[in-house]
């Protein structure tokens, strides 16, 4: 069964609620009932340390993500936007996963061949495209696959304190574009799995 993982970066710890969150929940959402398996985590309320090694040593949390985001077929990162850019938990997350930049497989592939990852964002402020952007770079430098309409976002109007989760519905355009990243995301994610990319 195809499978999806959330990292989550919000930097509100559970149980607050968190739009990030909220979000994330409404792809993998979508996402299940096209029938994919989907897990999200809050990287914020675990110990994941700062570094760029597979494993920092005490209780660094990593050693235990990481296994799902190799065990699963598509990677969502969902982020809020703080100061124009995501925030430090999913830079923190980029800068763990950049432990295996130089890992390949038995086929000298990245590991990350063969998956999918996309991207949720969130603000008050103009600059989703701005955070996708740096996102999508870092991800494909990784190996990650990014399908068409690989992002899904939400900004609210400059200046103001509405966040996601205080709307009273999801706007339309919103709702629309969750949907066409999970259909994207889940078709690539099997025809990758049915025929992988070539070795190096």
């Amino acid at each position: 069964m195809t499978s999806a993982l959330a990292l989550v970066c919000t930097l509100t710890p559970s149980p607050e609620p968190s739009s990030s969150q909220l979000l994330a929940d409404q792809v993998l959402a979508q996402l299940s009932s096209l029938g994919v398996k989907g897990e999200a985590v809050r990287v914020v309320d675990l110990d994941v340390r700062p570094g760029v090694s597979q494993d920092m040593g005490g209780t660094d949390a990593w050693p235990q993500l990481r296994e799902k985001v190799l065990a699963a077929d598509i990677l969502l990162l969902a982020t809020p936007i703080w100061l124009g850019h995501p925030s430090s938990v999913c830079q923190r997350v980029l800068e763990r996963l950049n432990a295996d930049i130089s890992e390949t497989d038995e086929q000298g592939r990245q590991l990350p061949y063969d998956k999918v990852a996309a991207v949720a964002v969130v603000g008050n402020e103009d600059g989703a495209h701005h955070v996708s952007a740096g996102l999508f770079q870092g991800l494909n430098d990784l190996g990650f696959t990014l399908p068409p309409g690989a992002v899904t976002y939400w900004v609210g109007e400059a200046q103001q304190g509405t966040d996601y989760q205080d709307l009273d519905g999801t706007p339309e355009a919103v709702a629309s574009t969750t949907r066409t990243l999970a259909v994207n995301a889940a078709h690539l994610a099997r025809t990758l799995a049915d025929s992988s990319y070539p070795g190096a």
